[in-house]
């Protein structure tokens, strides 16, 4: 391994030692008893957002991504996934109140546990346990890399974890994987 590719793996284990166990399981049961599961995010956060989107869908569950032509109206009963670094972020902040008024829930991915967000959730999953020097300002990985980059390790963790939990297997999830690309 590389010195920048160790840089890598040690700050993201850093942030993942820091986020507390079970957070997999409390996302995974509100997937689970929602009707319907709606992701979405903002800049990259977004890109991970459908990472998350798209194993739940091969996982066999109902999925849209918010701001498609394609997404239908969230409705009571629904769930919200909104992955947001600051729990602020200004475009989102409205989409999780529309949400919340429609009575949908709502759960908030962020490396902030107090935020605007935080604050109408059902869950928040402060990844990097809401240390204050988690994400602070780390040469070689800009702008949000540290948040991102957790974040797609601990949704993919909870995937690995419905995977074994459910039997799923390659073969059953990949009959489900798009085939007009």
């Amino acid at each position: 391994m590389n010195k920048y590719q160790e840089l890598v793996v040690n700050k993201l284990t850093s942030v993942l030692n820091n986020t507390a166990e079970g957070f997999e399981d409390k996302i995974l049961a509100l997937v689970e008893g929602a009707g319907r599961t709606f992701i979405g995010g903002a800049g990259r956060s977004l890109l991970v957002s459908r990472f998350f989107a798209m194993r739940l869908v091969h996982a066999g569950y109902q999925v849209s991504m918010v701001g498609e032509v394609v997404t239908p109206s969230i409705q009571a009963g629904d769930l919200f996934i909104v992955i947001s670094g600051s729990g602020g972020t200004e475009t989102l902040l409205p989409l999780v109140k529309k949400a919340k008024s429609q009575g949908a829930k709502v759960a908030v991915i962020s490396m902030k546990a107090q935020s605007p967000m935080a604050e109408l959730a059902d869950l928040v999953v402060p990844v990097g346990g809401n240390d204050a020097h988690a994400f602070d300002k780390t040469h070689g990985m800009p702008m949000g890399t540290i948040f991102e980059l957790s974040t797609l390790l601990f949704l993919e963790s909870a995937i690995a974890k419905l995977v074994d939990e459910k039997g799923l297997t390659e073969e059953g999830m990949r009959a489900i994987h798009a085939n007009l690309e």
